[in-house]
């Protein structure tokens, strides 16, 4: 079984009378890429501020390698984070940026040209960083992230900006991460992507969880069959008599709910039933997304933001 990279246990956020985040408990998984996923507003930067010690929890903690970031050892070569889009002077080129946080770190210069290629941002790093578009920065707030060579990564939205090749970039680059053990929490709104990139997701709305688990157990619900027959109405007798909940499927033949193919295979062979089809369906994430965030009462209030003066203090 992994062991856990980041932990977070009743993790609050308060300012004033806003609460952003609610007694939220997650963990994520050593050698892992983890989608951290939620509404604009869910709560989602405020978490991952106070996972990295840039935001002080009203209550419980969140830790990285078992301690709190302010307590680790060597931060820059534990975890490497992005939280906005690079941050780079625009007057400076992305070679210079990144020296300067590597001077900072203390992590020698050499190892600026050695994620400038991780990147492949390396044929631009003596362009000025104003010069570069959103998906450049992209990669050089990745490679920043990546200097002192960090065991755990922390991305918010990493995928803005990039056009389809750099999307698919980047899902290589993070799977090739985890392959390498390190663990990766990212953020996203690119769910299609995400189910493709990602092991694991935690969801939160609201402040708060409401699922956590492998990409596989969150699209298992709603799971059924569509199986299309020139005889639907033998079929379908046959599979209520079974307790089988089936419905047409919008473009002809039958979905059931609740069964496996196997299963449904095996009736329609007892009943003398010819298939022509018979293909496993599963509920996609951006449904089981939608159907977790969506609330019951279109008259529900907004979700809770940190309010714009809450500043980006340790202090906060």
């Amino acid at each position: 079984m992994s062991a856990t990279a980041i932990e977070a246990v009743g993790l609050t956020k308060r300012y004033s009378s806003v609460t952003a985040v609610d007694d939220l408990s997650f963990s994520v998984r050593e050698g892992s890429v983890t989608g951290f996923l939620g509404p604009n507003g869910a709560g989602k930067t405020t978490t991952l501020r106070m996972v990295l010690g840039l935001a002080r929890p009203t209550a419980g903690e969140a830790t990285v390698a078992g301690r709190r970031y302010v307590e680790l050892d060597d931060p820059a070569r534990t975890v490497g984070a992005n939280l906005e889009v690079a941050g780079a002077h625009p007057g400076r080129s992305g070679r210079n940026h990144l020296r300067a946080l590597a001077a900072m770190a203390g992590i020698p210069a050499s190892r600026v040209d050695e994620v400038l290629r991780l990147v492949e941002l390396d044929s631009a790093a003596d362009r000025r960083a104003g010069k570069y578009s959103l998906g450049m920065r992209q990669r050089l707030g990745l490679a920043a992230t990546l200097l002192g060579d960090p065991r755990v990564l922390v991305l918010d939205e990493p995928a803005n900006g990039l056009d389809p090749q750099g999307i698919r970039w980047l899902r290589d680059f993070l799977r090739a991460m985890a392959a390498d053990g390190r663990t990766v929490l990212v953020s996203s709104h690119v769910l299609a992507e995400v189910a493709q990139t990602v092991d694991d997701v935690v969801v939160i709305h609201r402040g708060r969880l409401v699922q956590q688990g492998t990409v596989q157990s969150l699209t298992a619900a709603g799971r059924g069959v569509l199986v299309r027959t020139p005889r639907p109405d033998a079929l379908r007798d046959a599979l209520v008599r079974e307790g089988f909940a089936v419905a047409d499927a919008p473009d002809g033949g039958l979905v059931v709910d609740g069964a496996d193919a196997a299963r449904v295979g095996e009736l329609a062979f007892a009943a003398g039933v010819p298939l022509h089809e018979l293909t496993p369906r599963s509920t996609s994430l951006e449904e089981a997304f939608l159907a977790l965030t969506s609330d019951p009462d279109p008259a529900a209030a907004p979700a809770e933001k940190a309010p714009p003066w809450a500043g980006s203090s340790p202090e906060s």
